[in-house]
């Protein structure tokens, strides 16, 4: 189970690779502005509501990790890629998709828990080959003492996460977002018309 649980996490993690590793510095440039980032946040926030939805009264059709398939990976692998248009959350995105492809809520979340480990470790390790090795020893503890940190409140989320999906639905994510994005909307457009 275990071997096979990561072999589908490796598989779902290439859209990303591809799309990302070739095309990252484009989609900052490009891509890497408040109001992308405020459409994004409502776009998904919309998404999240109306697939809740629409999937409602379904049954799911994959409740297992187990029983998630290489298409199925591959296609929350897609979802996956398209967190590299900033404000996109990457969670919020692969569970978008495996919901929409008929993935119960708990393995949607569960599974996007373990996606998340070879994306945080490959983007971590391109920032690190694209601002350079050299790092003073104060500076690898407080990089070393950030990513402890980071781990131990990430565990605390996941727990949290996964007792609040038992209960309930992802809608409240989609008006956090929705209320976010209009937020960010209006404090640049207005700073805009200021300056």
């Amino acid at each position: 189970m275990t071997i096979q649980l990561w072999v589908k996490v490796i598989i779902g993690s290439i859209p990303a690779m591809l799309i990302g590793l070739p095309f990252n510095d484009f989609i900052e440039e490009k891509f890497n502005n408040s109001y992308v980032v405020a459409a994004t946040l409502i776009i998904y926030g919309i998404l999240f509501i109306v697939i809740e939805n629409y999937q409602k009264d379904k049954q799911p059709k994959v409740e297992k990790l187990s029983q998630l398939t290489i298409q199925t990976v591959l296609i929350i692998g897609v979802f996956q890629a398209l967190a590299l248009i900033p404000g996109t959350s990457r969670s919020g995105a692969t569970i978008v998709g495996a919901l929409l492809i008929g993935v119960s809520r708990g393995v949607a979340a569960e599974f996007t828990i373990f996606l998340a480990i070879p994306a945080m470790f490959g983007a971590s390790f391109l920032k690190l080959i694209k601002f350079g090795l050299n790092f003073t020893g104060m500076q690898v503890f407080l990089l070393l003492l950030g990513t402890v940190v980071s781990f131990a409140v990430s565990i605390l989320a996941i727990k949290f996460l996964m007792q609040y999906i038992r209960k309930h639905d992802f809608k409240v994510f989609g008006y956090y977002r929705i209320v976010l994005g209009v937020i960010v909307l209006l404090y640049f457009g207005i700073k805009t018309l200021l300056a």
